[in-house]
């Protein structure tokens, strides 16, 4: 079983930066991609970024140039760095990890934007 955990949410103020972090303890040879969702109180999931084995990025266009992915030398760390945060930007957010086509998701961590 792949094991998916996020850390790194909380409150911060709006134009403020967080940086998330997701562990997998999958073997990074079998990772296809991660990434990760977010969901806004009473809102679907939707997608915020992913980073491919190739180290291409994909980022929603709500976050894109505030928002950046990146990876630890080991490869099982994801990181998303984000900065110049809005109200907009409060939800969970969920990180995702796409081994050999089979999806894997962390609890969630509640990144709130407020004054």
């Amino acid at each position: 079983q792949v094991q998916v955990v996020e850390s790194g949410g909380g409150l911060v103020q709006p134009g403020g930066s967080l940086r998330l972090s997701c562990v997998t303890s999958s073997s990074t040879v079998r990772i296809y991609c991660m990434g990760w969702y977010r969901q806004p109180p009473g809102n679907e999931r939707d997608f915020v970024a992913v980073l491919t084995a190739s180290s291409s990025t994909n980022y929603a266009d709500s976050v894109k140039g505030r928002f950046t992915l990146s990876r630890d030398s080991a490869g099982n760390t994801l990181y998303l760095q984000m900065n110049s945060l809005k109200p907009e930007d409060t939800a969970t957010y969920y990180c995702f990890v796409n081994v050999n086509g089979h999806l894997y998701w962390g609890q969630g961590t509640q990144v709130t934007v407020s004054s």
